[in-house]
C-alpha cells in the first residue's frame, strides 16, 4: 500500500474527531462535472459564462435562461454516491467523523447516509416559493416548462447560494466550530479558490491537515499530507 495512504489510514484509525471539507471533485466520480477542470462547466460553451448565469442578478433579470441552464446542468437527480461519499458515511456511523462540510449542492452525502452535513452553498433538493415560502421537491422544477411558479403565483427558487448571495451565517458558524475543534481535517476535491468557503480551513488548529485533490492548491505547502489521486480511489483504500 502507498505510504501516504497508509499514513492517512493510521490517522483515521487513531482519531474520533475527524472533519471532512469537500468540493466539486468529490462528486465527479459520480458523473457530476465540476466547474474548473478541462471538462468542467467553465470550459463548455454557453451564451453567458456559468458564473454569470448562476448569479443573483441574472436569476432575476433572465429567469427563463437561468432555468433552462439549471435544468440541463444542475439537476443530477439520478446521480449516486461514490466510494468517497460512502466511506465518509461509514466513518460518521463509526463515531470517527464529526461533520462533513461541503460546497456541493447535489445531496450525495446524505444519499450515502451521512447525517451531519453542513451545506455551504445550499441544496438542489430544497426549493421554495419566493412569495409564500412553500417548499417544493426538485422534480417540480425539473418537470416544469419555463419559470416554475407556485400555486400563489410566486417564483419557485432553488435553495442554493448564487453568486452575489451570502452564505448562511449559521452554517458558517457551525463549520468554523467543527474545523477549529478537529483533530484531523481532510480536505478533498476542491481547488480552494472560492471564498469565503476556502478560507474556512484557516481555522484548523491541528497537525494533521490532509489535502486530496487532482491539482495543486494554495494550501499544499501548509498541509501535512497531500494526495493527488482521485478521492474515491483514496477512500476505497482506507
Amino acid at each position: 500500500m502507498d505510504s501516504k495512504i497508509e499514513t492517512l489510514k493510521t490517522w483515521i484509525e487513531a482519531s474520533d474527531n475527524i472533519v471532512f471539507f469537500g468540493g466539486a471533485g468529490v462528486s465527479t466520480e459520480s458523473g457530476i462535472p465540476d466547474f474548473r477542470s478541462v471538462d468542467g462547466l467553465y470550459h463548455q460553451q454557453f451564451d453567458y459564462p456559468p458564473e454569470t448565469i448562476l448569479s443573483h442578478t441574472f436569476f432575476y433579470q433572465n429567469p427563463d435562461y437561468f432555468y433552462r441552464f439549471y435544468r440541463q446542468k444542475m439537476l443530477p437527480l439520478e446521480a449516486q454516491p461514490n466510494a468517497a461519499h460512502k466511506k465518509l458515511a461509514e466513518l460518521e456511523k463509526a463515531g470517527k467523523l464529526r461533520a462533513v462540510i461541503t460546497q456541493n449542492i447535489d445531496g450525495l452525502h446524505q444519499k450515502a447516509g451521512s447525517r451531519n452535513v453542513l451545506e455551504l452553498h445550499g441544496s438542489i433538493w430544497r426549493n421554495y416559493c419566493t412569495r409564500c415560502g412553500r417548499f417544493y421537491p426538485p422534480e417540480f422544477i425539473r418537470d416544469c416548462a419555463g419559470v416554475p411558479k407556485c400555486e400563489c403565483g410566486g417564483v419557485v427558487k432553488p435553495d442554493v447560494v448564487l453568486y452575489e448571495e451570502g452564505l448562511s451565517e449559521d452554517v458558517l458558524r457551525r463549520a468554523v466550530h467543527a474545523i477549529s475543534a478537529a483533530d484531523v481535517l481532510i480536505v478533498g476535491g476542491t481547488s480552494l479558490t472560492v471564498y469565503p468557503a476556502a478560507g474556512l480551513i484557516r481555522y484548523y488548529r491541528g497537525s494533521k491537515l490532509v489535502l486530496i485533490n487532482r491539482d495543486e492548491t494554495q494550501y499544499d505547502t501548509a498541509a501535512d499530507l497531500v494526495l493527488r489521486d482521485p478521492i474515491g480511489q483514496v477512500f476505497s483504500q482506507v
